[in-house]
């Protein structure tokens, strides 16, 4: 239980650019957990481009004043009355007080649905999400289903932690839905929290790997954790991708990125939001089975097949380090592209 009743958090008051200051700082109530939940102290939290959309209103508004925040790492405090159960064992779940959790975007899903029954829960249409459908870690307190937790590897600190509860895990997926080849070529477009996590996985799965990205200080990180060019956005990389993943939310890249891809390569969307894409030349961009393909979400299983390859090969987070009170100044820095690497904010 915790010793206090209120607690700081930063809830999203009214969506807009972040100049216009849509963050409000708060005093609150801790939250209670419901019998299937568990109510975490909040470590470390980490600050995604999904936190900068909702608030900056690419996302449309789901709860108002919502707490954003879902790269969550933090302490058990206390176990809702039906944590353990056999249905909640099954979920891998049985949590207990003190242990060390992590809380993700996905947050809820029916479990009866086609898409649900078919393992493709991260499509279920009753999903819901951390930071966007109910309060995330931009707060001192969170809760979180205990079926949709998960339990962390070893080896890390709490700040190196927070990132790979999405972008680890979404760059994870996004790589699988790329359909890299054993040692292909494969293209990163954009390079920030979730691509320099995701380079180095496709590094250690024995990929050639080649960045494309804005900031001169993200091209030096590529190239330090093994890239093997690295070069502007819009710029062609030396060699035909076999596979690429646009991470930035741009749209006018999906042309350049199809562009680079050799014969029956594939481009994965990382991102929950993208800008309009140009209009496409089909001999150009699609013609010689080149696809394009969506990335939506994640699902539990992709999330723990993740976080168990994250235990077995050492991954570097680059995580520029922020306490709670400055939130705001996270999300205006990630906006205007002042962050390498993924940032995290410190309880």
């Amino acid at each position: 239980m915790p010793t206090t009743t209120t607690m700081t958090a930063w809830q999203v008051r009214k969506p807009g650019p972040m100049e216009t200051g849509p963050l409000q700082r708060v005093t609150t109530d801790v939250p209670r957990p419901e019998p299937s939940e568990l109510l975490v102290a909040v470590h470390a939290c980490g600050v995604c481009r999904t936190d900068l959309h909702v608030a900056e209103g690419d996302l449309p508004v789901h709860r108002d004043g919502v707490t954003p925040g879902h790269e969550v790492v933090g302490e058990v405090l206390e176990v809702g009355s039906e944590v353990g159960s056999a249905v909640e064992a099954d979920a891998g779940a049985g949590f207990k007080v003190g242990d060390r959790v992590g809380i993700a975007w996905l947050r809820h899903t029916c479990g009866m649905c086609k898409y649900c029954v078919r393992g493709s829960e991260n499509l279920c249409p009753k999903s819901r999400y951390t930071g966007w459908d109910a309060d995330g870690g931009y707060a001192e307190f969170a809760t979180v289903p205990a079926a949709f937790a998960h339990r962390l590897p070893r080896g890390y600190s709490d700040s190196e932690l927070a990132p790979l509860l999405c972008a680890g895990i979404i760059g994870y997926r996004s790589l699988l839905r790329a359909e890299l080849p054993p040692g292909g070529r494969l293209g990163l477009y954009g390079f920030g929290g979730s691509a320099h996590i995701t380079a180095q996985v496709a590094l250690a799965q024995g990929a050639e790997v080649h960045v494309m990205t804005r900031g001169a200080r993200a091209r030096e990180l590529a190239l330090e954790l093994g890239a093997a060019s690295a070069q502007g956005a819009a710029d062609p990389p030396p060699v035909p991708l076999d596979a690429a993943i646009l991470f930035a939310p741009v749209g006018d890249l999906v042309l350049p990125a199809l562009a680079a891809l050799d014969r029956g390569g594939t481009l994965a969307v990382a991102g929950i939001h993208l800008s309009d894409i140009p209009v496409m030349n089909y001999q150009r961009h699609l013609f010689q089975e080149r696809q394009i393909r969506s990335v939506t979400s994640n699902t539990r299983a992709d999330a723990r097949a993740f976080l168990d390859f994250a235990g077995r090969h050492r991954i570097e987070v680059t995580t520029p380090e922020y306490p709670l009170g400055q939130a705001d100044r996270a999300l205006s820095d990630l906006s205007a592209g002042r962050i390498a690497g993924a940032a995290v904010l410190l309880v």
